[in-house]
């Protein structure tokens, strides 16, 4: 019997199978095999129609059963992972008002900055744990004033995985840590945050019911089964936006652990029992996928790096290299601090923990006598590492401890000049392990029982690959940091 998982992201949807038994990984497919669309009507802007969403589940899951042989009355739960800060509206039948406006559509930006200095910083720390900021509240406010004719109709708003779980089960439900990424959470009162709603003037009973994030959730409907391909009755047992959902697969659910992923951008996940904040326009807090109401709080610190692998792809496009691996290599033969060569990586958009800031990327000390393809590639890896490494002296400086460190078998990760940079600058061991928030999500179908231990054995059993250690002689690494940070700080500082 198998647990299924759903990933619900802006490029492609990803299913899994995962064995109830073992927790082994039975298989993951895509759907589309080719990166979905996205609708940009205006600079910034970022959308995404919720039914392409689901089509692709669809298809998803047929393919899933097809390839492995998997009978419908085999999958005996269903996990959602999903792209975060996403708004979905609909009407009373569950029919999307617009296209939905998604994670990286910048809209709303100057909607919740003004709700920031309106509200006050002091009380949106205390209750909100951030800005409004452009997440979900605010670019449902968007909606407010600029469609009117829209927002009218509307009978709830709803973030991706909850519409996912609608067309699934027909029953319109979120969560508690799905509101609080959508900033509508108020974790001083533990309450949905009347005060924010107030201030947007929207509606509360455009809420939907609030589910636990484990546990029954809802089931399989009769149509839900009828275009998924699943039995009607299939029970949905978790729900969770991608970043807690990564932290999730990777066994992170406690003070003092981190997840970190090395995509197209980069995150440290930290989490913390604490409510207090000091860095709320650099960092997101948001409710971990354990937290529970009215317990000891479990807060999920996020510091996105939007300059991370899109940063090294960009290179791998444009020098004459025909692999990362190939790159790697070139590197390798560089020693540390690329002999000078600074590469500072910040040139996909304005960077939140620099303070929202388009620092760019920048390429700094070149020597055109001594210098070439291979000192690009180290000062790129350490560059990308070295932004971590701020980023998580942000995270330090807001209050978050480091006794486990553990990352995805991401690009990035692989690379030994980059983890290590990073693990000898932090002074810690970082963990990798081949999962996926696919695999987690379906593994996590299974935590409807509480039995968090089981869950663990699983990734550790499952999953592990290797650790990283701090090299030995830290000197050269801290020096290189130094250089690279004293010219960011003079790019920012100017």
């Amino acid at each position: 019997m198998y647990y299924l998982g759903l990933d619900i992201g802006s490029s492609s949807i990803k299913a899994a199978l995962v064995n109830m038994d073992t927790g082994k990984s039975v298989g993951v497919v895509q759907e589309p095999e080719t990166e979905m669309g996205m609708l940009a009507v205006k600079n910034g802007w970022a959308e995404q129609e919720p039914n392409d969403w689901w089509k692709h589940i669809c298809a998803a899951i047929t393919k899933l059963k097809d390839i492995h042989k998997i009978a419908q009355s085999e999958i005996k739960g269903i996990g959602i992972s999903y792209q975060m800060h996403g708004l979905v509206l609909v009407d009373e039948k569950g029919n999307p008002l617009r296209p939905s406006i998604i994670w990286c559509d910048s809209r709303a930006v100057g909607i919740g900055n003004d709700a920031f200095e309106s509200i006050g910083e002091d009380k949106c720390n205390a209750h909100l744990l951030n800005s409004p900021s452009n997440f979900t509240a605010s670019k449902l406010k968007w909606v407010k004033d600029n469609e009117p004719e829209i927002y009218e109709k509307v009978h709830k708003f709803m973030l991706p995985g909850d519409y996912a779980a609608f067309k699934l089960s027909n029953k319109m439900t979120t969560t508690i840590s799905g509101l609080s990424e959508g900033i509508f959470w108020d974790f001083k009162n533990d309450e949905i945050a009347d005060f924010l709603l107030g201030e947007y003037g929207i509606e509360k009973s455009m809420v939907p019911e609030i589910v636990e994030t484990f546990g029954l959730q809802g089931s399989v409907s009769e149509q839900g089964g009828k275009e998924s391909g699943l039995d009607v009755g299939t029970p949905i047992y978790y729900r969770a936006g991608d970043q807690p959902n990564n932290a999730l697969s990777l066994n992170v659910f406690n003070p003092g652990e981190v997840a970190g992923t090395g995509g197209t951008s980069g995150v440290f996940y930290a989490v913390t029992d604490s409510l207090s904040v000091k860095e709320s326009s650099r960092v997101n807090n948001f409710a971990h996928v354990n937290y529970v109401k009215g317990e000891a709080p479990r807060i999920g610190k996020l510091l996105c790096i939007n300059g991370a692998g899109i940063q090294y792809r960009w290179l791998l496009n444009n020098l004459a290299v025909g692999s990362y691996a190939e790159m790697n290599d070139l590197a390798s033969e560089i020693p540390v601090g690329s002999d000078g060569v600074c590469l500072i990586p910040f040139g996909n958009g304005a960077e939140r923990m620099l303070n929202n800031k388009e620092v760019g990327s920048r390429i700094l000390n070149i020597n055109l006598n001594n210098h070439g393809i291979a000192h690009m590639c180290r000062a790129a890896l350490e560059g990308i590492a070295f932004s971590f490494v701020y980023g998580m002296e942000i995270l330090i400086s807001d209050g978050i401890k480091i006794d486990v460190l553990r990352v995805g078998n991401d690009n990035l990760f692989r690379s030994e000049i980059f983890s290590n940079t990073i693990a000898t600058l932090i002074e810690h061991d970082i963990e990798i392990y081949n999962t996926t928030g696919a695999i987690g999500a379906a593994r996590a179908a299974g935590l409807h029982d509480g039995d968090f231990e089981k869950f663990g054995s699983y990734i550790m059993e499952n999953d592990y690959v290797k650790t990283f250690k701090p090299v030995k002689d830290k000197a050269p690494y801290l020096k290189a940091y130094q250089e690279w940070k004293k010219e960011l700080e003079l790019i920012i500082n100017k």
